[in-house]
């Protein structure tokens, strides 16, 4: 059944249009204004969206914009009973998919939403055969030994549907071994759904990956379909697993064994065909003998171990990688950058502390900041940004007053500059800035305002940070 929110502050309009939209099998929801209908999405999967442009607290159109930063993927239909042809087109250029004039055709809204839900349909259609094809095109770069150790070993297992634990360092690439693994089985015609444990908070992770029954909680006005019913016949990518809290490390090892998943608040079993693989950077032995992660667990998933290393064991491949992202860019500067002897050897004498995803990141700032295409050991020098003195990279950016301080102040202290280089890098957008860094939204409000880290300080993030 279909979503629509209907964010308007006359209840009159709500309950009409409502009424209109479920007798035509939508499920309707209500707004009486933006911020409730921004709490909504939080929780709520919603498809089309009629919109008020005059609204108590936050206007319409600051709501339409901060809906399709976060939200890109709903349709929104304006209404308006003060229209005029340069709010129309304001609001187009923002993302509506229409603006519709009070009082309302019923007859029109229900065109007009149709059409959206098609389009909406349509580009998910897109998204998902872009998707699969990201799939297979992203695989596991490289000709080292360590490497082709990795990818034989993807090819060997991915075919059976054991359950599959990849291990190794924070942006070594174990999402990519977990895409190539989803490519080489039966299932790659069938969803690839991941979920990083550690991005999603302890009170949001059961029903992100059960979903969750009309009522179950305060704020959930509807059904949601969780993780895994999305990922049935396919693959399913637990990212992070480590991270996941104990209350739902029970739940996944019921699903694991039945074979079924109950949503929060429901009485209903809805059984579930999903091959699951986990990732970690934490040593999850060491995490059963504290306590922090269930024994029962890592030994389901456990089953075909996979060491996933980091970039400083396979530095040979650094070329292969470089020129991969480089040409995923698809600019004609990128295509046209070549690196010499110096800049090479540079390269491969670096130790990577950041892994794949730090050589991913090198790629990017080599195209948008040097100013000649060919690449020399002093450009690539100059754009790691090697600290001072000959201090060890592998020591981290970490300051020495960070260093000196308690462990709990100095988590506290590393936090307020990561968020802070961040949100400037940002341009102070939390919705951008929650996607960077991988966390919720409302998580980043309350962390930035915590560490009073606001749009006043604007300058942009310092060239000697590095994350």
């Amino acid at each position: 059944m279909k979503n629509i929110l209907i964010v308007d502050d006359e209840a009159g309009i709500r309950k009409t249009l409502g009424l209109i939209l479920e007798d035509e099998g939508y499920h309707a929801l209500g707004a009486e204004d933006a911020l409730i209908a921004l709490d909504i999405l939080m929780t709520e999967n919603v498809d089309v969206i009629f919109l008020a442009v005059l609204l108590p607290k936050m206007g319409g159109l600051e709501a339409l914009e901060k809906i399709r930063k976060r939200h890109p993927d709903i349709e929104i239909i304006m209404i308006s009973g003060h229209a005029s042809v340069d709010m129309a087109v304001r609001a187009v250029k923002l993302g509506a998919f229409d603006f519709l004039e009070k009082p309302l055709s019923l007859d029109k809204a229900l065109v007009v939403c149709r059409n959206a839900l098609s389009l909406r349909a349509l580009r998910k259609e897109n998204l998902s055969l872009k998707r699969r094809s990201g799939i297979r095109q992203e695989v596991i770069i490289g000709t080292s030994k360590r490497i082709e150790q990795v990818r034989k070993l993807v090819k060997q297992v991915a075919t059976s549907d054991s359950r599959i634990l990849i291990t190794g360092e924070s942006g070594a690439g174990k999402d990519v071994v977990a895409q190539a693994i989803h490519h080489y089985s039966g299932r790659k015609g069938a969803p690839f759904v991941e979920v990083n444990c550690a991005s999603i908070p302890d009170a949001l992770i059961e029903s992100e990956l059960f979903g969750h029954e009309k009522g179950a909680f305060t704020g959930a006005v509807s059904n949601r379909i969780g993780r895994f019913e999305m990922a049935d016949r396919g693959t399913l990518f637990l990212d992070e697993i480590g991270d996941m809290s104990q209350t739902a490390q029970a739940k996944v090892l019921r699903v694991i064994q039945d074979q079924k998943v109950e949503p929060l608040g429901g009485e209903r079993s809805i059984p579930v065909d999903v091959r699951i693989v986990a990732a970690t950077n934490k040593d999850l032995e060491k995490e059963c003998e504290t306590g922090r992660f269930r024994r029962d667990l890592f030994f389901r998933l456990n089953v075909i171990p996979i060491y996933m290393p980091p970039l400083r064991e396979h530095a040979d491949d650094v070329p292969a990688l470089l020129s991969h992202f480089l040409g995923k860019m698809g600019s004609e500067k990128a295509a046209s950058i070549t690196f010499d002897e110096s800049a090479l050897q540079t390269l491969l004498s670096y130790k990577w502390p950041g892994n794949v995803r730090e050589l991913r990141n090198l790629a990017e700032r080599i195209v948008a900041l040097s100013e000649s295409s060919r690449i020399t050991g002093g450009t690539i020098a100059g754009l790691l940004r090697k600290p001072a003195g000959g201090e060890n990279r592998e020591d981290g950016p970490l300051s020495a007053d960070i260093r000196a301080l308690p462990y709990n102040k100095a988590k506290e202290a590393f936090e307020k500059e990561y968020l802070a280089w961040h949100y400037r890098k940002n341009n102070c957008t939390i919705a951008k800035t929650a996607e960077a860094v991988g966390v919720y939204p409302g998580n980043l409000h309350a962390k930035l305002k915590k560490y009073g880290i606001t749009k006043q300080d604007n300058s942009p993030p310092p060239p000697e940070a590095v994350f």
